[in-house]
């Protein structure tokens, strides 16, 4: 089992930046893969970054250059540092873990992190 705590959203006006962090704990070792999404309202949610234990971190074509993925393994953390904030990029940010390299391996989902950019 591994629990996933995102933080780190809020109100920030056009052309700020944010750093969302996603904590991970019970068993984070088990972490196969480690995927980033956003969701706006009435919307699927949206693929924003996977990063692979083992493998390069893909980032969606819409977010390259402005998102950018670090990770401290001492504190089991995964950030998403976002530049240069755009109204459109107002949505609610989730982390998912996935346990294993198969389709059908388990995965965990944290509750989300609003980011609400206002013009």
């Amino acid at each position: 089992q591994v629990q996933l705590v995102e933080s780190g959203g809020g109100l920030v006006h056009t052309g700020g930046s944010l750093r969302l962090s996603c904590a991970a704990s019970g068993s984070p070792w088990t972490i196969f893969s480690l995927v980033w999404y956003l969701q706006v309202p009435g919307n699927q949610r949206e693929l924003v970054v996977t990063i692979p234990i083992r493998g390069n971190t893909n980032y969606a074509d819409s977010v390259k250059g402005r998102f950018t993925i670090s990770i401290n393994s001492a504190k089991n953390t995964a950030y998403l540092q976002i530049n240069s904030l755009q109204p459109e990029d107002t949505a609610v940010y989730y982390c998912k873990a996935r346990t294993g390299g198969a389709v059908e391996s388990p995965v965990f989902w944290g509750q989300g992190t609003q980011v609400t950019v206002s013009s």
